[in-house]
Parts: structure tokens; sequence; C-alpha cells
């Protein structure tokens, strides 16, 4: 067998922790003149004792966490803290939903002029936010940005030209230097806002701990953030006991980073760019050989990450070389040996240069493709297990928190739990449990403002706050008069079609649904806020029966207009998901609300793939959504609308969206209708509980809706 070359670490450490603080020294001189303080300063400390005060006092406290401009899915987050409560999330804007730009690194100028609406109409106002906190901690990332251009000095230079493919906008980066006079301006105020800035990867821990079941009862939780980068470091290791969260680790590497490593060959082997990559390469995995000792290309290419002493991840330097030029010349020679040329900038999102498993039959290096991205797979989860299992045995615990970007990957997450068995625990703990694992909805970056506020709370003294259920908080559910605004066009037809705000008018829009669904339809809802998190779970979906074999290709050729690679969820009630799939007991907590996310996913059992064919993938796994009642009472009728129509308490459930972010307004809701054409009709719900379907007018209205409108109206009155 060939034996890799290693090299791990960088060839001027001492040259690159100098710049560091050099960089960092300088930061704190230049940006402490122009508005932000750390955490530590005088104006930070004076803030935690002024919320301190205020909750003592019994007060309601407001916090803002913002993402600024120059790092990608910026946005707000407003978040309400008591003493009694703790924190509670009021909303989560994420700005790509409101400008269109995916994972945009733009000034978040429409999320706050929304959250800025939100806090009045609740008859409050600008200057009952209490404190205005970033999610990046721009001291240190400025010392980790001159870390990383010079610990490979005089290669590593040569990141100054690249910085844009490393997720950092450089020209907005300059414009964040702006943000506290930009956000005055726009707030109409004399002076700059003073922002506090909190730690990356702190922010992910401590919001992504309290918002899960997981309770304060004298036993450990391990808390592993495993990201792209942050802002000292690309993976960070923590333990809260007693409801204290204490740092145990981190790499200090923006490049010794398991998201930058699959983030790159994702996109150089699949085609797409970061950020629309992962999940894409993710999802063609499955297609490819995912066993160890068969595919073609995991002996190999596991050399390109070191799993060292002490949980410790490093990239074999020798191989890759995407620490210095991650674009244009991400791999050694070493590296092009087992995977070939990388894709280059330009040929991404070609047509030619994508991986699709649709051409399986015509091209005969599409298989080799997929093995390679069940390859990638593979090392990654090896590299997650290793992390894991050292922060286990430091710890001693056995309910692990997994957040960061990394998180995301589904697939990875399940193969946690099922390698953190009783077995395990019994060999290295001495004790009859399992591992216990909850990912939160929004374990990237758009969940980083959110904790960024809840950290702060925390400092100031605050309870950890209720453990979340639903992510249906992004903007504010849409009114009648906008739906009746973005419904005045000539080319969508719409009328009034019921109303939820009574059971029995809930009852019959979710039977409506279904009947569509059943007769092959496909339908879109369109209701409250919008979720936040890169999963649409109900709000912002669209439907399609479950029980279709043909349904996934229909969705994917005429609705979202993309790769056959990528799988369809289920959404589900938790009984029909404990019917047909293997629900993990390591995801059980709060009745198994690790599934409420689509961020797990799970196998399904016998038979089932031959009754829901197209909602189990190419492995027979289902990355599920479970629906409760209580947090979505419509797509729970409908679920149970479904059972009774087709005989599954399940539906298809994709994003509401075309080639770009989920829908946020009534406006893009009704612009995604029209560039959709298989989309049979979507249902919008105003705030009052009306509800009106907007279907394709003119000519290319099919007749299916009208139809089905009438023959479901039809038996209505004959049940009557």
């Amino acid at each position: 067998m060939e034996v890799q070359k290693l090299r791990v670490g960088p060839r001027h450490p001492r040259l690159g922790a100098a710049s560091f603080r050099l960089a960092r020294w300088l930061t704190r001189k230049t940006m402490g003149k122009i508005g932000f303080h750390e955490l530590g300063s005088d104006f930070a400390s004076e803030r935690i004792a002024h919320v301190r005060g205020k909750l003592a006092r019994g007060e309601t406290v407001y916090l803002a966490g913002l993402g600024l401009p120059g790092t990608h899915n910026s946005g707000v987050a407003l978040v309400e803290v008591t003493q009694a409560h703790g924190p509670r999330l009021i909303l989560n804007n994420e700005e790509e939903r409101f400008s269109g730009n995916k994972h945009t690194t733009e000034y978040p100028a429409q999320s706050i002029d929304a959250m800025v609406a939100t806090l009045r109409g609740m008859g409050r106002d600008i200057a009952d936010i209490d404190a205005w906190l970033t999610s990046w901690d721009y001291f240190a990332l400025g010392g980790m940005l001159a870390r990383s251009m010079f610990e490979e000095a005089p290669q590593s230079l040569a990141l100054v030209r690249v910085a844009d493919a490393t997720a950092f906008d450089r020209r907005r980066l300059d414009q964040m230097t702006r943000s506290p006079r930009i956000l005055a301006k726009q707030l109409g105020l004399a002076d700059p806002v003073p922002l506090i800035c909190m730690p990356h990867h702190g922010n992910h821990a401590w919001f992504s701990y309290a918002a899960s079941p997981f309770a304060d009862d004298g036993e450990p939780v391990a808390v592993a953030v495993l990201d792209g980068t942050g802002d000292t470091g690309s993976v960070s290791l923590y333990s809260v006991k007693d409801g204290e969260m204490r740092q145990l680790y981190c790499n200090d590497s923006m490049f010794d980073s398991l998201g930058m490593f699959y983030s790159v060959v994702s996109s150089t082997q699949g085609g797409w760019t970061w950020l629309s990559s992962e999940g894409r390469y993710m999802g063609a995995a499955a297609w490819g050989d995912m066993d160890r000792g068969s595919n073609p290309y995991y002996s190999r290419l596991k050399h390109v990450l070191h799993l060292g002493a002490n949980g410790e991840i490093s990239l074999n330097r020798a191989m890759a070389n995407w620490y210095y030029d991650p674009s244009f010349k991400p791999y050694k020679r070493p590296l092009i040996d087992i995977l070939g040329e990388p894709l280059k900038p330009e040929q991404l999102w070609n047509p030619d240069a994508m991986l699709r498993v649709e051409d399986i039959k015509h091209r005969p290096d599409t298989q080799d493709r997929l093995d390679k991205a069940a390859a990638t797979q593979l090392v990654l989860e090896d590299a997650m297990i290793h992390v894991v299992d050292h922060l286990l045995r430091l710890t001693g615990a056995h309910r692990l928190v997994l957040t960061g970007g990394v998180a995301l990957n589904a697939i990875g997450n399940m193969r946690l739990l099922e390698h953190f068995d009783e077995a395990w625990f019994e060999k290295n703990q001495g004790r009859k449990v399992r591992l216990h694992l909850w990912v939160p909805p929004v374990p990237g970056d758009p969940g980083v403002v959110i904790g960024a506020a809840w950290q702060f709370a925390h400092l100031a003294g605050s309870p950890r706050g209720a453990p979340m259920t639903h992510a249906f908080y992004c903007g504010a559910p849409p009114t009648g008069a906008d739906i009746a605004a973005a419904l005045q066009a000539d080319d969508v037809a719409s009328q009034r079609v019921g109303d939820i705000s009574t059971a029995e008018g809930l009852n019959a829009i979710a039977d409506l649904m279904a009947y569509m669904v059943s007769q092959s339809g496909v339908v879109a809802i369109y209701q409250g806020a919008a979720e936040t998190g890169p999963r649409a779970l109900g709000h912002r979906s669209i439907l399609a029966n479950p029980c279709d074999a043909d349904a996934r290709e229909r969705l994917n050729e005429r609705v979202k207009y993309r790769e056959a690679i990528r799988p369809l969820a289920p959404m589900a009630t938790l009984e029909a998901a404990r019917k047909y799939f293997e629900l993990l007991p390591g995801a059980s907590d709060a009745d198994y609300n690790a599934y409420n996310y689509m961020v797990l996913t799970a196998h399904s059992k016998p038979g089932a793939r031959e009754k829901i064919p197209a909602v189990i993938h190419a492995d027979g796994t289902g990355r599920i959504q479970i629906v409760r009642e209580a947090d979505d009472p419509l797509i729970h009728a409908y679920l149970k609308a479904m059972g009774r129509r087709v005989g599954v308490e399940m539906s298809v459930n994709t994003s509401f969206n075309v080639a770009g972010p989920i829908a946020q307004s009534p406006q893009q809701a009704v612009d995604t209708l029209r560039r959709s054409k298989g989309l049979d009709a979507v249902l919008m719900v105003a705030d009052d509980g009306t509800v009106h379907a907007a279907w394709h007018g003119g000519e290319r209205d099919s007749g299916r809706f009208t139809s089905w409108l009438a023959e479901w109206r039809k038996a209505q009155a004959s049940d009557s």
C-alpha cells in the first residue's frame, strides 16, 4: 500500500503566534476607537453590570445580536431576558431571506428594519435595547487572519488575494469596521452605536447548550463546536456542569478544520461553491461505496486528516494546499493522485462539471465521483468520532451538544449515536449508558447572533432559558394586506379558501392540503414566521406524497430544478416516525426532540421503502422531522389528514425556494410560484388566520388546483 507523507502544523508557528498577538493589539488600538468593545473592557463590564442590575430588579432586558458584513449569513437576533425565565428568542432575521442573496455577507439593513418594526409593534423602541452584540470577536479574528497569513510564509501571503474564498468578503469586512456609524444612521441616532464583540465559538456553544433538552442535574454535558472557522480556531470543546460552561480546548487554527476539509473537497469535486456544496456532497455520498473496506479511495484519502493524540485533528499539509490557496491550487500532488485535478472556480455551477447521479448511465466517471464523495464522508465521520471520543473520555459525560457548521452533516450525527453505544461506555466509562445527542436547528452561523445575546445574558446572571422546540423565528407572520398586495398579478390566480383561526377551519384546510397531495399534487405552505436555519420545517415548505415513487424525480426536475442526488425529507407525526424509522434511543430526550429539525438521519425499517419510497434515500435513511401539534397545529393536522387519505401520517417536505433562499415575504412566495412550473398551488396564511390559495394563471393554468378544490368541496358538502 502506498504510504502518504505527513506534515502537520505550520512551518513557522512562532511567527504565526507573534503575528496573532501583534494584529490583536493593533485591532484593539484601532477598532476600540470606532465603537467596538471586547469582553473585559470597561464598556462591556459596565453593560453587564447594567443588565445584571435590571434583572435583579425584575425588569425586562432586550439584547440584539448582530451578524455584521464581511462574513457569511449576516443578520440580527432580538432576545428578551427576564430573571424569572431567562432569555426568550423573539426573532432571528437572516439577511439572505430579505435580500434574496443566499449566504449573504452584506450589511443586514433589511433584517434590522424588520426587527425595529417588530420591537415597535411590541410597544418598545430602539432605546429599550440594552446591548448590541456582535457574533464575532473581531479583535481575535484580526489576530487569527494575520496568523494564517504568516505561519506558512511566504506561500501563505497568497491568502491576501483569495480571502473571499475562505468565507470572508474583504470589501465588506471594511464596511464592518464602519458598522457603528452605519447602524446609528439607520436608526436615526446621533452617535455611533457601541458594539460588544462576543467570541464566536462561545456563542455557538452556550446557546446550543442552553437551548438543549439536557437538564442541569449535576451530570456534565459535553459541547463540541466543529466549524469551518471561528475567531480563534475551528475546533472548540467545552464542558457544562451545574449551569457553568468551561472551555477545555481550542485548536487555534483556521486550517486544521473539519468544515474547511469538507467544503474544499465537496466544492472542487462536486462542482458547487462553498456553503452550497456540503449538503449536496453529503447526499451524493449515499450513492457511492460507503464501506471502508471496499471503497477505492478511502484508504488513501483518510491520510489528508491526521488524527492525533487527545482528539486533535490536523491537516496533512504534505497532501493539501488550502492553507494558502483554497481556490485555485487546493491540492498537492499526492491528493491529485487520489482525487484527480480539482475543479477551478470558473467551472463551478457549470452543468458539465457538476456531479449528477443521473449521468451514471452515460458518463463512466460518475460512479467514481460518487465513490469519492463517499470516501470524503467516511473521512469526516472518522474525524468526528475521534474528537468526540476524546471529549467524552475527558469530561466523563454521556450527553453531547454538537454545534458549528459541521453539525449540519446529518449522516455524521447519526454515526456518532451508533458508535458511542452501551458497549463503548461500559468499556471506557464503566457504566451502562449510551451517547445522548442534541443538535440545534441553527448550528451554523445564522445561529451565532442568537448565541451572542444568549451568552451575554448568561454573563449578566440570567438563567439559561427554556429548551427549544421549534425554529419559527425569522421575520414576522405576513399580514392579510401584504398577501393581498402580492396576489395582485395578471399571471397568478388566487382565491380565499378558508380560515384556520378556528379548529374546524384549521382541520378543513389541513384536509384540503392532504386531498391535493393524495392526488399527486405538489403544494407549498406559507404561514407564520419563517424558519431560522437552513431547513424548511413546515412554515415555508413544499409538500408532496411520500407514497409516490415518482415524487422525488418530479420535484427535483419540475419544481426545484435541482440535482437528482438530493434526497427528499420526510416530515411525520411521532407515531409515524416510530413506525417507519429506527429512532435511536440516544436521541430520545424530550420525546425525541433531536428529530424535530432535520439535523439527524434515521435508518428506515423493513418495508418502509415500499410504502414511502419518495422519502427513503439511496442508503435507506431519511433526514426526518417530527412535527408536534403544540408547535405547528396546521402541519400536524395535515399529517393526520395524510394518514386518512394515503395511509401514512407523513409527507415529503422540501424548502419553498427555487435556486435561492427560502421565501420570506408574500412577494417572494408569489415569485417562487412563478419560477416553479411544477408547483400546483401555494396556500398563504395571514396573521389573522385567513388562507388564500395562489396558482399559475392564464396560459400556465393547468386546471388541476381548481378541479381539486371543486371535488374536495363537493365531497365536504356531501359529508355534512
